[in-house]
């Protein structure tokens, strides 16, 4: 008989102590921004100096900082929130190649499962500031889109710092997707680019005051 430690079922006891220690965890945590980026982007950067810049502004206006625990541009929201009024919260993930965890975190947390993690990000969120990375940036940039496109979840901020970077992928949305009837032309509308660290704290307080004015029930209704 196939011990159970071993065993498939075995897999559903580490995911239920996942989402348990995830939620203990947070859910005293407050408004909170999560912050995405790549995690090769050095502090020598424009991206790095914008995400701590903005990050800084978030945790002294009120808002936690939540990432995934990294280096990069993870570490820079990190090491911009920490200790500025507003909790540096890290989301770390379990890799082949272990991740290391930057020392700028007032709470941190492991996971050995992908989607257990994004729930964490996506429940504990107000907003999402997505800065430039690779396949997992844009995986986290998509699924919120997805989640709030099929009404899974409620609207909220989806703002991608950097033109530069990212008007190619936004002209391709438009011009082949958008066309090809893929997504409604209103999908487009479901996330901003911005070039401004000061836009991005504005678009995030003015969804938090619309928030605020909600009732309790309408509140908990987010996911």
């Amino acid at each position: 008989m196939e011990d159970l430690k071993t065993s498939e079922a075995w897999r559903v006891f580490r995911i239920q102590g996942e989402l348990i220690d995830g939620i203990e965890t947070l859910n005293d945590l407050g408004p909170a921004v999560s912050v995405f980026g790549s995690a090769r982007l050095t502090a020598d950067s424009p991206y790095y100096a914008a995400a701590k810049e903005v990050s800084e502004s978030l945790s002294k206006a009120g808002f936690s900082v939540i990432t995934g625990g990294g280096p990069g541009i993870m570490g820079a929201a990190n090491e911009g929130a920490f200790k500025q009024g507003s909790k540096s919260v890290g989301l770390n993930i379990e890799l082949p190649h272990e991740q290391v965890a930057n020392p700028n975190q007032d709470m941190r947390l492991s996971f050995r499962y992908f989607f257990v993690r994004k729930l964490m990000f996506v429940k504990y969120s107000i907003g999402y500031i997505v800065f430039p990375g690779g396949f997992g940036t844009l995986d986290e940039f998509f699924e919120a889109l997805t989640l709030i496109q099929t009404q899974k979840i409620r609207h909220f901020p989806v703002i991608l710092y950097g033109s530069d970077f990212w008007q190619g992928l936004i002209d391709w949305l438009k011009r082949e997707v958008t066309e090809l009837g893929c997504i409604e032309p209103t999908d487009m509308f479901l996330f901003r680019i911005v070039d401004s660290t000061e836009e991005i704290l504005s678009v995030i307080q003015a969804h938090s005051d619309s928030i605020a004015k909600q009732s309790p029930d309408e509140q908990r209704s987010k996911i």
